[in-house]
């Protein structure tokens, strides 16, 4: 069974700082597919790569689990 890799980049609202970039990053990590995890604090996103679609609803609930929520 092949794997497609896919990248999914996110707005999250309240990152400021290096330990908020941390807490995100190691919540996202958990989910199964994961690969990787890029945080740009000044812009407000998330991209996660990963070798299989992760669902919506994961990356919601890791986030919020992380203290944070997605931007609308």
């Amino acid at each position: 069974m092949s794997t497609t890799p896919t990248t999914t980049v996110i707005s999250v609202s309240g990152m400021t700082c290096g330990g908020c970039a941390n807490a995100v990053r190691a919540e996202l990590s958990h989910l199964a597919g994961v690969t990787d995890v890029g945080i740009d604090l000044s812009a407000g996103t998330v991209t996660i790569a990963s070798d299989t679609p992760v669902d919506a609803a994961d990356i919601r609930a890791a986030i919020e689990e992380a203290g944070y929520e997605l931007a609308s």
